[in-house]
């Protein structure tokens, strides 16, 4: 079982766009109307010799009436549960909107890693400039286009080094360990924990 890394963010942010570009090929669908995503979507990817898992998810709506909204965040939920590493993806261009600040909000109140990923940054020239807003939120900050791959070496590069730092505690074989134990309890819990 490799770690996973979790795309977390609004509707059309941009996160199926950058799992495309990690992924070096078009595995999840995009266009600029948002809501194109909707069922999370998985895939294993590559850095160098470093692996992980990678989900997309579709973006969170808090207190929608839309039904679909609701299993939309049921599902990025899961994915934010599971999660070794969350991207909480956002828009440069639109700067930081209150929905983003509930996102941060929650991810927080989940206590896990997680880094914000300003998307749509098309160079170094507007990086000051777009990533000003996403100071308020308090993580470690990230500019890419993952439209045009700007930021994506040193995105990949914290990747990289964020698994390394897992691989302390969690080796290839832990990790598989770890994924057999916890399926031998699902079938057999009552027997490994007894009531």
């Amino acid at each position: 079982m490799l770690p996973l890394v979790a795309l977390i963010g609004r509707p059309n942010v941009g996160k199926s766009t950058l799992f495309n570009r990690l992924l070096k090929q078009r595995k999840s669908l995009t266009h600029d109307r948002p809501g194109v995503t909707r069922d999370s979507i998985f895939a294993d990817m590559v850095i160098e010799e470093t692996r992980f898992s990678l989900v997309d998810t579709g973006g969170i709506v808090f207190e929608s009436p839309e039904e679909i909204e609701d299993e939309i965040f049921a599902q990025a939920r899961e994915a934010m549960e599971a999660a070794d590493l969350i991207l909480h993806v956002v828009d440069g261009r639109e700067g930081l909107t209150p929905l983003d600040e509930e996102v941060a909000h929650y991810l927080r109140q989940r206590g896990k890693d997680v880094l914000v990923v300003v998307n749509k940054v098309d160079g170094a020239e507007l990086e000051d400039v777009l990533l000003a807003d996403f100071h308020t939120l308090g993580v470690s900050l990230l500019a890419v286009s993952s439209a045009h791959g700007y930021g994506m070496n040193e995105l990949s590069a914290t990747l990289e080094s964020r698994r390394k730092a897992l691989d302390l505690f969690w080796p290839d074989l832990a990790w598989d360990l770890f994924a057999l134990v916890l399926t031998e309890t699902d079938r057999l819990g009552h027997f490994l924990f007894p009531a």
